[in-house]
C-alpha cells in the first residue's frame, strides 16, 4: 500500500490555516534574558536559523525518495527545503533529562492536577457533553479519560504550540541530538516529515502553515502528522479533520487512538489500583516491565504485591511512581492504563491523565 493510499482525501482537507494560529507552547529557552536583576526565562526562538538543508546528503536522499515514492519533483522539494529553518530549541527540548536527577511524581503531577486545569476541564466537558457521550458510546472510552488527555496535552487548546511543524520535523529528522536511540528517533521524524509534506501537497495545503509543538505535534490532542491522517476522526461530520478548531474531532480522534492502541471497552475500572509491597521484595522482578500488561493478578499477589482492592480477572503491570527522596508509590495498572502510555511513553503521564480526569469528574459532581 502506498503512503498516499493510507490517508483518505477527506482527512487531508483539515484546516491548515487554523493550525497556523496556535498559542504559545511550553518550551525551553534559547536566547539569554537581558534583565540584570531577576533573570527571566529566556525567550524561545520559534523562527530558527537558516541552514541549507538541501546540501545535506541525507536530505538529498530524502528528496530523492519523495520523487521516487510520491512523484514529487526534485525541484519542488529543493524549493521547500530552502524555506525550512533549523530550530535549536527543538533539539534542546528533546534531550533526555540530566543523569542523576531524581524523578518526582508529586512534583510532576502538581503541574497537571491543579485548580486552573480542573476548572478548564469542567468548562470543556460542559461545552462538549454530546461529543464526549457519543465517543464513550462508540469507542468505550470514558469521557474523563478523553478530557484528561486533552487537558494534560494542551490545557484544552490554550497551549497548542507555535513552531512551524516542518521546521522542527526537518531539524529532528536530520539533526537529532546524540542519544542511544538516535537513529530510531531520526527515522521516526523522517516518516513524520514525509507524512506532513505528502499529505499537505495532496490536499492542496501549504505545509509551511502547519504549526505545533517543538516535536511537531498539532491541535488540541497534539497528534503527530502521521497519526492525524491514520487515526484522526471527522467526528463533527463536516468533511475534514480539524484538530485545532473542532473539539469534536479532537474528542473522537483521542478515543480512536486509544482503541487502536489496545483500549478495551470491557476492561474493568479503575484503571490503576494503589498497592502496598511485601518487605521480602520478590515483586522487584516485575518492575520495569515496559508498556504492556504482562502479568496475571495472581502472579503479582504471590510475589507480595497487595492492591487496596481485589483485582478482577485480567492482565496487569506493576507501576512505580518515584518521589525523589520520598517513598515510591506503587500501583497495579490495568490493560487500559497501559493503553494511555502509548499516547506518551510514561507512567507519570498516564497517571496524570487518570488523576486529572478523576478530579474533574469529582468537581463536576460536587457543583451539581
Amino acid at each position: 500500500m502506498t503512503f498516499l493510499k493510507q490517508f483518505p482525501t477527506t482527512l487531508l482537507a483539515m484546516a491548515c490555516l487554523g493550525l497556523a494560529a496556535a498559542p504559545a507552547a511550553n518550551a525551553a529557552a534559547h536566547a539569554p534574558a537581558k534583565s540584570a536583576k531577576a533573570p527571566k526565562k529566556p525567550a524561545i526562538d520559534y523562527s530558527g536559523e537558516f541552514v541549507n538543508f538541501g546540501q545535506w546528503k541525507d536530505v538529498q536522499q530524502f528528496m530523492g525518495d519523495l520523487e521516487q515514492k510520491h512523484g514529487i519533483p526534485l525541484a519542488e522539494s529543493e524549493k521547500l527545503f530552502l524555506e525550512l529553518r533549523y530550530i535549536d530549541a527543538a533539539v534542546q527540548l528533546v534531550k533526555p533529562a540530566p543523569p542523576g536527577k531524581p524523578k518526582n511524581w508529586q512534583a510532576y503531577s502538581a503541574r497537571f492536577i491543579e485548580p486552573k486545569r480542573i476548572r478548564a476541564g469542567i468548562d470543556f466537558w460542559n461545552a462538549n457533553r454530546d461529543a464526549l457521550a457519543r465517543a464513550e458510546a462508540l469507542y468505550g472510552v470514558p469521557a474523563e479519560i478523553i478530557v484528561g488527555i486533552i487537558g494534560v496535552e494542551t490545557l484544552y487548546g490554550r497551549d497548542m504550540g507555535k513552531f512551524r511543524v516542518l521546521d522542527v520535523l526537518a531539524t529532528l529528522a536530520f539533526s537529532y541530538p546524540p542519544t542511544p536511540n538516535r537513529e530510531v528517533r531520526m527515522a521516526f521524524f523522517r516518516s513524520e516529515l514525509e507524512a506532513a509534506i505528502v499529505s499537505s501537497r495532496q490536499a492542496g495545503l501549504d505545509p509551511l502553515a502547519l504549526t505545533g509543538s517543538y516535536a511537531g505535534a498539532v491541535g488540541l490532542p497534539q497528534f503527530m502528522p502521521g497519526n492525524i491522517y491514520t487515526l484522526g476522526v471527522d467526528f463533527d461530520n463536516d468533511g475534514k479533520v480539524d484538530l485545532r478548531n473542532s473539539p469534536s474531532d479532537a474528542i473522537g480522534s483521542v478515543a480512536n487512538f486509544l482503541v487502536a492502541h489496545g483500549w478495551k471497552r470491557d476492561d474493568p475500572a479503575p484503571l490503576a489500583y494503589p498497592a502496598t509491597m511485601s518487605p521480602e521484595r520478590a515483586w522487584e522482578k516485575y518492575l520495569n516491565g515496559g508498556l504492556d500488561p504482562k502479568y496475571r493478578g495472581e502472579e503479582l499477589l504471590a510475589a507480595g504485591v497487595h492492591p487496596a482492592t481485589d483485582l478482577p480477572p485480567g492482565m496487569y503491570g506493576l507501576v512505580d511512581l518515584q518521589n525523589g527522596s520520598e517513598a515510591t508509590e506503587y500501583w497495579v495498572g490495568s490493560n487500559n492504563f497501559f493503553s494511555i502510555t502509548k499516547y506518551n511513553r510514561s507512567y507519570f503521564y498516564a497517571m496524570s491523565v487518570v488523576e486529572l480526569g478523576k478530579a474533574i469528574k469529582l468537581s463536576m459532581k460536587e457543583t451539581m
